[in-house]
């Protein structure tokens, strides 16, 4: 039985790493699940969702000519097209994003944003200044 990319195979993991996992198949041949293939959302620890002889459903995503197979199992789960096409929270508009930021901010005028900014910078800019000059020694202080 060849593999080919796209066909979906049951395989069983034979090693865990750093970077994800490696997973015997049905002929005998070994592929490696990337870390960013394990599961939808991020995974810190690939040890959290995979164990060494967990049974997998893996969708082949590459072969290599050097033999090399690229393997998937968040690609694997049959999962309906409205569901396939819907944001996660981090995959959301940017344009989104940024108005939530905003939102508490909703009864401010442009004005009053912009001369608290002015505010703000000023403070900063003042004590910046005031302590680059005292460990330089002070305004015109000489050394001789």
């Amino acid at each position: 039985m060849s593999i080919e990319v796209g066909s979906k195979l049951q395989g069983k993991v034979t090693g865990i790493t750093k970077f994800g996992a490696f997973v015997g198949l049905p002929d005998g041949s070994t592929g490696l699940v990337h870390i960013s293939e394990v599961a939808d959302n991020y995974v810190k620890d690939i040890n959290d969702h995979l164990k060494v002889g967990d049974q997998v459903e893996v969708k082949v995503l590459n072969v290599e000519k050097d033999g090399k197979i690229g393997l998937s199992i968040k690609k694997a789960k049959d999962r309906p097209e409205s569901e396939k096409k819907q944001y996660s929270h981090s995959q959301r508009p940017r344009q989104n994003r940024s108005n939530d930021r905003n939102n508490n901010n909703k009864g401010e005028t442009f004005e009053s944003k912009m001369s608290k900014f002015l505010k703000d910078s000023e403070d900063r800019l003042s004590s910046l200044k005031r302590n680059t000059e005292s460990k330089r020694g002070g305004r015109g202080a000489r050394r001789g």
